[in-house]
């Protein structure tokens, strides 16, 4: 206590977890450097926001296992484990937990699991701010000036990055709350779109990726497949963190119905805590099932439209691969829903479907910015998507 009777404030395991990600931003970063210093075809910047990239997709997936394998709790403070920066530190509080509930929340393994994916998360904000920080003092590329845009994209990052520990910081001390949870899901999941826009520019800028103009129709088809995409990601957080993937345990039927008792009501009411109602009393099983059927028929709907939109790429030649990878991880969603339904919720079917989200994530994001107004500006011969050719 200070002469104010006030306790002062512990910065010791913040302080200790900002080296840790710093040394993780670190190490990756000169791994990267060291397989790509002679690639002359690469910026620095290029690298480093490609190698944030894949650390924020491997960050999203971690966190999935970390939320499957109840971990979530597994330090229930933050940003340390029981005040200290690892769960080594944490001994003896973590042993007191698990003797006191041996199936409870905390546990030496949880324990690091939940730190692991912390450590993970600074080292991605660590390369975020050094990629905010460079883009300003690389003004000029080429003897030109940087468009603005390129150099406010890090910064914008960086402040949704800072956004994105303040949810993991609720999600912890708000004990779950799925309303926050599947908040912090979409954040992840928008981080890695602002990167991927970022690596997209980037691209084009260095004539790696040459822009494409679509014709309005296929345009609006890919804006109206990512409006529905953002949907059901939000619902599929939603089935996720009120833990509601078990409520319909066979396929297509439900319950063996094709309109099973439903409580949409309760189901989708945000502001609650886990398995609870506003009131307090426990939800009920029918809330649940509401949650998981409205995931799956929406799931419908996105997979219809996006087949339409494979279909329609696959006549656009610079963007047949983009229409293939949508393919095959509308493909991977379909078949880790089911396998999630029908063997159970396995932990590597459901980590796919986290994975096979955030793919689509990427690839339709990146398929915009290069179809994007400002990408083909200045492109005299646009690039139509007829039901039989290609014509440029």
């Amino acid at each position: 206590m200070n002469s104010a009777g006030v306790a002062p404030v512990d910065f010791a395991p913040l302080a200790q977890m900002l080296l840790v990600g710093a040394m993780i931003a670190g190490l990756a970063w000169g791994w990267v450097w060291m397989r790509r210093r002679s690639d002359a075809a690469w910026s620095w910047s290029q690298k480093l926001t490609v190698l944030t990239l894949v650390l924020t997709f491997d960050l999203v997936v971690f966190g999935a296992f970390t939320r499957l394998s109840d971990s979530g709790l597994g330090c229930p403070d933050w940003p340390g484990c029981y005040g200290h920066a690892s769960p080594v530190g944490a001994k003896a509080h973590i042993q007191a937990a698990e003797a006191a509930m041996p199936t409870g929340p905390v546990t030496h393994s949880k324990a690091w699991i939940e730190m692991l994916h912390r450590y993970l998360a600074t080292g991605v904000g660590a390369l975020i701010l050094v990629l905010a920080v460079g883009s300003w003092r690389e003004r000029a590329v080429g003897g030109r000036v940087r468009p603005a845009l390129e150099r406010w994209w890090p910064t914008l990052t960086l402040v949704w990055v800072c956004v994105q520990g303040a949810f993991g910081a609720w999600t912890v001390t708000m004990k779950l709350k799925p309303a926050i949870v599947t908040l912090h899901l979409l954040g992840g999941l928008l981080l890695l779109a602002m990167l991927c826009v970022q690596a997209a520019h980037q691209s084009r800028r260095l004539g790696q990726a040459m822009p494409v103009r679509l014709d309005r129709s296929t345009t609006l088809l890919l804006r109206v497949v990512g409006g529905l995409l953002l949907v059901q990601l939000a619902l599929g957080g939603w089935v996720s963190t009120n833990y509601a993937v078990l409520a319909c345990s066979d396929f297509p039927q439900c319950q063996g119905s094709w309109w099973p008792e439903m409580r949409f009501d309760q189901g989708f009411q945000i502001w609650r805590a886990l398995g609870m109602t506003p009131e307090g009393d426990p939800i009920s099983f029918a809330a649940l099932t509401a949650i998981h059927y409205t995931h799956r028929l929406m799931a419908v709907v996105v997979l219809l439209a996006m087949a339409w939109l494979v279909w329609r790429l696959r006549a656009v030649a610079p963007l047949a691969r983009q229409g293939r990878w949508l393919g095959w991880l509308a493909l991977l969603q379909l078949g880790s829903g089911m396998g999630n339904v029908i063997l159970g919720w396995p932990l590597l079917a459901a980590l796919m479907h986290t994975a096979g989200a955030a793919g689509m994530v990427m690839v339709l994001t990146w398929t915009m910015a290069r179809t994007s107004r400002a990408a083909v500006a200045g492109i005299s011969c646009p690039v139509h998507a007829p039901t039989s050719g290609v014509s440029a």
